[in-house]
């Protein structure tokens, strides 16, 4: 997981995460309803790293946390969510989208391609027929 709860409370309050997290009328927040955005958001996550880096990340970098409380944020909001709300999931979109080609790096190194033996080669004998065998023909 990239974010946890206190993480999504120094960035947005608690009184924003009840509002979001609370459907049974509790005035707290549901740690359920929370991880459960959470996950979805490390799963975004998850998706545009995993070619570029090996998957569990040993370091959370601080930027995908910020990038998975703006993500969990989207997902707590649903229908409702606002302007801000949308444009900060879409520019964690977009940061992930730099990250996974390259164009921005999180300091950490890249998943290497395994060197294997199992590659083809193509060999000829030459050629069987040609210009030079036709005596004429072609």
């Amino acid at each position: 997981m990239y974010a946890a709860l206190a993480d999504m409370q120094a960035r947005f309050g608690e009184v924003e995460l009840v509002d979001l997290t609370d459907r049974t009328g509790t005035g707290a927040i549901d740690q359920a309803v929370l991880d459960n955005a959470l996950d979805d958001a490390a799963a975004t996550i998850d998706g545009y790293l995993g070619a570029r880096y090996p998957l569990p990340l040993a370091t959370v970098p601080a930027v995908l946390t910020r990038v998975a409380c703006d993500l969990a944020r989207y997902y707590l909001y649903d229908e409702r969510a606002t302007e801000a709300v949308t444009k900060r999931h879409d520019d964690a979109l977009k940061m992930l989208r730099s990250i996974g080609d390259g164009t921005v790096t999180l300091g950490l190194p890249d998943a290497q391609t395994p060197e294997g033996s199992n590659t083809s080669t193509i060999e000829s004998a030459g050629s069987v027929w040609g210009r030079a065998n036709s005596k004429g023909f072609l």
